[in-house]
């Protein structure tokens, strides 16, 4: 049985507390953002430079969504994640895939990335007193990528019982929601959808999303599904 995300039984650990929110300025990080501003404290948005060829793009994205819904954005830089990674988010190459399967997932991988960004706000709720971490793991990728999945919040908040004073929480509200639920979702919340950002390449031709690279796919692929072909046209200038 999925949680019901509007129920405030479900809601009450979280409702009202201190929140920082990892922001890409993609559909996931997006929507789990406009969930905790409706539902938390929402404090302050983390957004991560670590050498991928969208994020001028990203940091674009979430400093207007930002701005909108007038929260604070920090920019996190994190060259050496670039160094080692041989991420295909981090190559010069446009990003296209043929098919979405565990190859595509195997080339988007970055080293540990959710659970550095995980513990890089850990340590501004440990500074400022922060309740807790959301950020946009969901059922659909928690299949390909575990650091997606429910177990894997689980594991980080028994970790930063032991590395953090404050002890916050690690939380996606979108945990048990596949792509297409996730898009529903976002209406429910009103999410302003010119806003959203979420391509690997970066943008080209005034190009909002490329529609060729994994994430583009997904994200067409959700809507598509959901029924609501105008975000497609809103998104997509190709289809």
């Amino acid at each position: 049985m999925k949680n019901n995300f509007l129920d405030n039984t479900y809601l009450s650990e979280f409702y009202n507390k201190k929140t920082v929110v990892l922001l890409s300025g993609g559909l996931d990080s997006y929507v789990s953002f406009v969930w905790a501003k409706k539902y938390c404290d929402l404090k302050l948005a983390l957004t991560f430079d670590y050498g991928q060829r969208a994020s001028k793009d990203e940091i674009h994205s979430a400093n207007e969504i930002c701005q909108f819904y007038n929260i604070e954005h920090r920019v996190i830089k994190l060259p050496f994640l670039d160094e080692i990674s041989n991420s295909a988010l981090n190559n010069n190459d446009d990003i296209d895939f043929d098919t979405l399967d565990k190859n595509s997932a195997r080339a988007v991988w970055v080293p540990n990335r959710n659970g550095l960004f995980i513990n890089i706000a850990a340590c501004f709720c440990d500074s400022y007193n922060y309740d807790s971490i959301i950020f946009g793991g969901n059922k659909e990728e928690a299949e390909t990528f575990r650091d997606n999945s429910n177990d894997f919040c689980l594991c980080a908040n028994e970790f930063l019982k032991y590395s953090t004073s404050v002890h916050p929480k690690v939380f996606s509200p979108l945990i048990n929601l596949e792509k297409h639920e996730i898009i529903d979702f976002a209406i429910k919340l009103n999410v302003n959808f010119k806003l959203l950002k979420s391509c690997y390449n970066s943008t080209k031709n005034n190009i909002s999303h490329c529609g060729k690279c994994e994430s583009c796919k997904r994200l067409k692929s959700a809507i598509l599904k959901s029924g609501h072909k105008d975000i497609i046209n809103l998104l997509f200038s190709d289809y």
